[in-house]
């Protein structure tokens, strides 16, 4: 006598066919509106907003509102993706959430922008990066639910450059398109959530049956963050070897302004033009190259059905373009360094991410289970304040904190190959 196989339901079952390309535009505008909505205000509203109410202090302030923000991230973004994880409705597990998300970070950015207090900038942009974390954490998702294991490295090419381009996008918009704090945080907002809105409308959701829905109760769902590294150690390796890689960027890129200021002297080499316009000139060089390599290093490593490798390769990258701002402080090197890096981060962000699919631990969980991983992006920007300003005031300067992000960065690379299970 031979039973039939239970079959998991739509919305828990492993993906098969591969999605088009209407899927993965609607997927990629997406990711584009959520990075400029994250990234912007740290590259360029933040640092303007806090230099004008607390000139003096202007680089402790930066430091704390970035840890706060970041802090909050790591909480918000792996307990919106569990509560999506569990969202039975008729509208699906993640699009009321990714909607949802973004509407509320929306208003909480145009908030921001009229805030005159450190204290206040603080608050509001907690909020933001609790409600966009909800809305990135159920969009991420999106992923292991929808594309096979052999596509995943293309599509995650295509949802990982725009990470770069939302910092160019964001950052031309608020200073070339609008003028003012408050305007470029609310057409910020606005852009973000009008993004988001065709792929919610446009690509299909299962909804969760409720009967294989895991209990909805605050202490499982606390517990369940913790993902034992014993019993799921490729999970923990990803985790881990992420983390690091992202601790390098966000110690090299946390200060960029204020390196541009203090340490090329951007300002006194181009009299009458700021070091946010050098942020910008940086970011299109770093963006052309995390745009030329993230689709094809992902291409490239779905056909050769190998992962680790050219993470390893594109750590290294980003690990030499380190190397040059660690021992030459002037706006050519800065230039070649941003080429390089974007190079590397495309590739990384395509392969890592596909890689990192393939170890989550189960799928009833993955939306919880990418927050976790999420952890390892948002965490660094927690501690890489901590760990960049005493190094910038006293402990090396520039040249210890480029030094310590090109060390970081390279052991993320080489950690990778405590993965098994995926080749």
């Amino acid at each position: 006598m031979t039973t039939t196989p239970i079959q998991p339901p739509a919305a828990l079952a492993e993906p098969q066919r591969n999605v088009g390309p209407v899927w993965i535009g609607g997927i990629t505008t997406g990711m584009l509106g959520l990075y400029m909505a994250f990234f912007t205000p740290i590259q360029v509203l933040l640092p303007l907003q806090l230099a004008a109410i607390a000139p003096d202090s202007k680089v402790a302030a930066f430091g704390l509102v970035t840890g706060a923000g970041a802090l909050v991230a790591v909480i918000a973004n792996p307990l919106a993706g569990a509560l999506s994880d569990r969202t039975t409705g008729r509208f699906g597990r993640r699009h009321p959430w990714t909607l949802g998300g973004v509407a509320v970070g929306a208003a909480a950015l145009w908030l921001l922008g009229m805030q005159t207090t450190v204290a206040g900038v603080l608050l509001l942009w907690c909020v933001a990066q609790a409600a966009l974390n909800a809305g990135y954490a159920s969009l991420n998702a999106a992923v292991p639910d929808h594309v096979p294991v052999r596509q995943r490295a293309t599509v995650s090419g295509w949802i990982g450059f725009p990470q770069a381009l939302g910092l160019v996008v964001g950052a031309v918009i608020v200073t070339m398109l609008v003028t003012g704090l408050a305007t470029g945080y609310l057409v910020i907002g606005l852009a973000a959530a009008a993004m988001v809105l065709p792929f919610v409308l446009s690509t299909p959701d299962p909804p969760l049956p409720r009967a294989a829905r895991k209990p909805v109760s605050w202490r499982p769902m606390l517990a369940g963050l913790w993902i034992s590294p014993r019993a799921h150690p490729d999970f923990a390796w990803a985790w881990f070897t992420r983390f690091l890689v992202m601790l390098g960027n966000a110690t090299g890129t946390l200060y960029l302004l204020f390196f541009l200021q203090d340490a090329v002297g951007y300002e006194q080499l181009f009299p009458g033009h700021s070091a946010d316009e050098g942020v910008l000139i940086l970011t299109l060089i770093y963006t052309t190259g995390v745009i030329a390599t993230a689709v094809a290093g992902g291409v490239l490593s779905d056909r050769i059905g190998r992962r680790k490798a050219p993470v390893t390769v594109s750590a290294a990258v980003m690990a030499f373009a380190a190397v040059l701002l660690t021992f030459w402080h002037t706006w050519p090197m800065s230039m070649a360094a941003a080429a390089i890096m974007g190079a590397g981060f495309g590739v990384y962000l395509s392969v890592d991410q596909a890689l990192i699919t393939q170890v989550l631990p189960e799928a009833a969980d993955r939306g919880k289970d990418l927050g976790v991983i999420n952890i390892a992006n948002s965490a660094p920007q927690v501690l890489g304040p901590a760990l960049a300003a005493p190094i910038v005031a006293g402990l090396g300067g520039y040249t210890g904190l480029y030094a310590l992000t090109a060390v970081v960065t390279l052991l993320g690379g080489a950690l990778v190959w405590k993965i098994k299970s995926v080749p």
